[in-house]
Order: structure tokens, then sequence, then C-alpha cells
């Protein structure tokens, strides 16, 4: 892994997508039509229910749920950045991370399939196993850290990874659960969410599926609901596809424009939010009352070896634990530049005391800071105010 990596700043690919194939070029590009004189360079959203069609219905749009121009741009978008001069990889845009999650899930697995899902990952996959055993699909469970879905992978039809695993940050290696689970016949989709692509690319790793929600770090402004699944296999694609037709999962237009307009900005957020989210780190390992400090990106962290291996950068979530409910709640409203929130990846910080949710196995101090793009300096020294006043 090159020293960049490790500093958070760009990274060059040499595929030749574009005239320049650095992330920050391909993110400003990604998904551009040719352009054309008197036209806008990123055409504004297309708020159609039906289009034009008389005789055969052939051609790309026919009826707003199916396809819409305002989504081919920022499909082709996202595939330039998980799969970079790769032609063969389908991206799908859907409503929210949960429906595009809830596509892959549903349009790969059958009654008497079994699934391997992570014990420590969002918060709403016990919901969907609760409906996948429901279904007659037999859903397995393990952890994240050490490979462990690898001890219940056999017989299974999916293994879903989801690294770093939320809120926790543990890492898992990909490559080799990719091909375990595809040597015993299994399919692999990868939650790519708090990595982002530029972060790491799981097709490249080996997964059939990159799913993501685009609501986090990948639009990073907090005002879109959005995911995607991206994908190799045309026949897998086309089942998801099939699945978004049937429920109707489909983002609004101008969410769609909404995310393709952010994604242009996406290597200068994430850039100075992973470098900040370091030395948020940094500063918070030596407090005495911080337990359980997790980033990927510090050194001595128990993911760092596996998540510098596949990880170009470590992400802007930071998680750590003060002793008590209490003293989570004082330091979450001492703080100032730091907004109390759910979700993680935006432009202003966020942090919230996981447990209130009740669907994480955190202890009820579990802080979840997502790092945003205020000034480092401004945003660590609330962060050890907000410290100092909480503790009495």
């Amino acid at each position: 892994m090159s020293n960049s990596a490790t500093s958070g700043q760009n990274v060059a690919d040499t595929d030749g997508s574009h005239p320049g194939a650095g992330d920050g070029t391909r993110a400003v590009r990604a998904g551009l039509p040719e352009p054309v004189k008197h036209e806008p360079t990123l055409p504004g959203p297309v708020f159609a229910a039906h289009f034009h069609l008389p005789g055969e219905p052939t051609g790309p749009y026919t009826y707003g749920r199916d396809e819409n121009p305002t989504w081919t741009h920022l499909e082709r978008a996202i595939g330039e950045l998980e799969a970079p001069g790769q032609d063969d990889v389908e991206t799908l845009v859907f409503a929210s991370g949960m429906a595009a999650i809830s596509s892959v899930l549903f349009s790969q697995l059958r009654t008497g399939d079994a699934v391997v899902l992570p014990d420590d990952g969002y918060q709403a996959l016990p919901l969907v196993r609760a409906q996948l055993e429901a279904y007659g699909i037999e859903v397995r469970t393990a952890p994240t850290a050490e490979d462990a879905q690898l001890d219940v992978l056999d017989g299974a039809r999916l293994l879903w990874i989801e690294t770093p695993s939320n809120p926790g940050l543990d890492v898992c290696d990909v490559r080799r659960l990719a091909e375990a689970a595809h040597a015993r016949g299994a399919l692999v989709a990868v939650d790519n969410t708090l990595a982002t692509p530029l972060g790491q690319r799981p097709l490249d790793l080996g997964a059939d599926f990159s799913v993501a929600s685009g609501t986090k770090q990948l639009t990073g402004h907090g005002d879109v609901l959005l995911g995607y699944v991206a994908g190799r296999d045309a026949g897998a694609m086309a089942a998801v596809r099939r699945w978004r037709k049937i429920v109707g999962a489909i983002p609004g237009p101008m969410e769609a424009w909404l995310a393709h307009r952010s994604i242009a900005t996406l290597q200068l957020r994430a850039d100075r939010q992973n470098a900040t989210a370091l030395k948020v780190a940094e500063a918070l390992r030596v407090r005495p009352e911080i337990s359980g400090l997790r980033y990927p990106g510090l050194p001595d962290d128990p993911s760092h070896k596996i998540a510098s291996q596949q990880m170009r950068r470590f992400g802007c979530v930071v998680s750590f634990t003060l002793p008590t409910r209490e003293r989570a709640d004082r330091f979450l409203d001492a703080l100032r530049l730091v907004e109390g929130a759910t979700s993680f990846g935006g432009v202003r910080s966020t942090a919230e005391r996981r447990g209130r949710w009740g669907g994480d196995a955190v202890p009820e101090g579990f802080i979840r800071l997502s790092v945003g793009a205020e000034d480092p300096e401004d945003l660590v020294s609330d962060l050890l105010r907000a410290l100092e006043e909480s503790a009495g």
C-alpha cells in the first residue's frame, strides 16, 4: 500500500478511463454526457413518469419506474468510481441504502437457502434477518473481526460482508472471504457504505456485489436518501433490476441529480474528513476517560493491518466509549461544533450515543463520531473541551 493512501491523500490509478486517472479527476467528471454546444455540462433532473413512445416499446426510456436519464448519468458516475475502466460492471440506484440491501438479499435468495450476515453490522440487519427467516431462509451470523464468517460459510448461498463494520469499525479480509465463498459456490456482497469507492473497491477484491447507502459520505451533505448496487454478473444484476421494478424502490430524479452533483466533491471531502478523523483519533487515544477507541487508520488499531492491504482511505468515522451513559450524554450536550444526529459521512460533524437506538450490541457510553470538514484544530479543540466539561 502506498504512503499516500495511509495519509488519506489521492491515489492515482492507471486504467486510462480519463485523461487524468486520479480520484479527483474521476469524481469531477464521472458520469457526464458528451458535451453538446449550449447544453449544461450536467443536465438537470428529468421529471417524467412516462415518455413519448409511439409504435413498439423499444429504446431505453419507456416508463418512470423502469429508467430515467438522470439515473443513467448517476449510475454511470458511481460505476466509474466503483470499477474504473471496467465496462462490464452495471450499477443500479435505489431510493435508499436499505432498498439496495434488500434488492440483493431478496433477489438472490430463495426458500431453503442459507445466508451469512455479520452480527455486528448495521442495526437494521436484525430486521432483515427476521424477514428472511419468515421466508424460510436460514440466517447464520458471525462477527466481522478475524474473518469469523468463514466458520459458518459451508452450504451458504450468499455471504454478506460489512467492512469496516458499523459502528464498531472492525475489518475483515474481503479477498480471503470472497475466495472461500466462491470455492463453496456462494455469492459475495460487500456493504461499502463506510469506505465509499474511494476507500475500497469490493468488486476488485473479488465481491460479486458492492452495495452502499449513498445517503452517507458518497453524497456528503445530509440532504439525500439514496442507495446503489454495483455488480459484474449480468444475470445476478438482472435479478436485482427486476426486484427494483417489482418493488418500485426507485430514487426521485431530484435526489439522483443532487447525488451526482455531490460526487464531484467526493475526493475533496473524503481527503479532508479522513485526514481530520486520524487527527481526532490521535487526540482521543491519550484521554484516560476513553476506552475502546477505534479508527482503522491508527497504526495500532486491531483492524489496521488488514485495512491497509485493501483500503485506500480509512473513512471518517471514529468510535469510542465513555464510562457511563450519563457521561456520554453530558459530553454530547457540551459539543458546539458537532451536531447530535444519526447517520455519518456529512460535511458537518455529527455524533451520537448509539445505545439509544437499542439495535447495536455496544456499551451505554459508546459514541459514534462522524468527522466532518471543519478545521481539524477547531474540531479537536471542541472535542477536548467537551470532555473536560462533561467530567463533573
